[in-house]
């Protein structure tokens, strides 16, 4: 899987660079990317445009970085989720869990892959987007129906209908979620996976 295109450092302009994406990310996810102009990321970040290419060559590269990242730390997180070996019901918890986890960190990037990822999948340079999407179907949809087959989860679910409820409801968050607000990503995903688990009505 893709991961960040950068060594992290803590340098001055690793630090401006990172900076620079969180802008543009932000800018993207307001205007969409083809609207979106490498001047008008340039004065989003309060520079002249000829001085961001000092940093990017292109503002495809700034997409590509800013969507490798996001998917590169989601996927590390995955991968831990799944050396756990958990049962069915707690891989979905902990897979629930670091998806909020992974918005509360690159809400404006999860809203431009929600946006973006179906126009750039035939791109060579966004080959990474459809492989990611995937392999995030195997391992969701291998859950359920893993839930299914161990009477973890009814018999009469259907688990891709299941998976795309899930998938759907969960990324759908970070057209709303804002980080710092009155509920951090674990609790989210803690009432969220006590209503789609558990249900929402009282039981007598």
């Amino acid at each position: 899987m893709p991961t960040s295109k950068k060594t992290e450092t803590t340098s001055p302009a690793a630090g401006r660079r990172r900076e620079l994406l969180a802008t543009a990310a932000e800018v993207f996810a307001a205007q969409g990317y083809n609207a979106t102009t490498v001047r008008r990321i340039a004065d989003a970040a309060g520079m002249l445009a000829g001085s961001l290419y000092y940093h990017f060559d292109s503002k495809e590269s700034m997409l590509d970085e800013i969507l490798a990242t996001f998917l590169g730390e989601l996927w590390a997180g995955y991968e831990t989720v799944l050396a756990a070996r958990l049962g069915p019901r707690e891989t979905i918890e902990a897979l629930v869990t670091e998806s909020f986890r992974q918005i509360d960190r690159h809400r404006a990037a999860v809203a431009v892959y929600q946006k973006e990822a179906r126009h750039l999948a035939d791109h060579p340079r966004f080959g990474y987007l459809a492989e990611s999407q995937r392999k995030f179907e195997r391992v969701w949809l291998g859950t359920l129906e893993r839930g299914v087959a161990q009477g973890v989860f009814r018999a009469d679910l259907d688990p891709g209908l299941a998976y795309r409820f899930l998938r759907d409801t969960v990324w759908v968050a970070a057209s709303w979620y804002r980080p710092g607000g009155r509920h951090g990503p674990e609790e989210i995903a803690r009432q969220y996976l006590s209503m789609v688990l558990d249900g929402m009505a009282v039981r007598p």
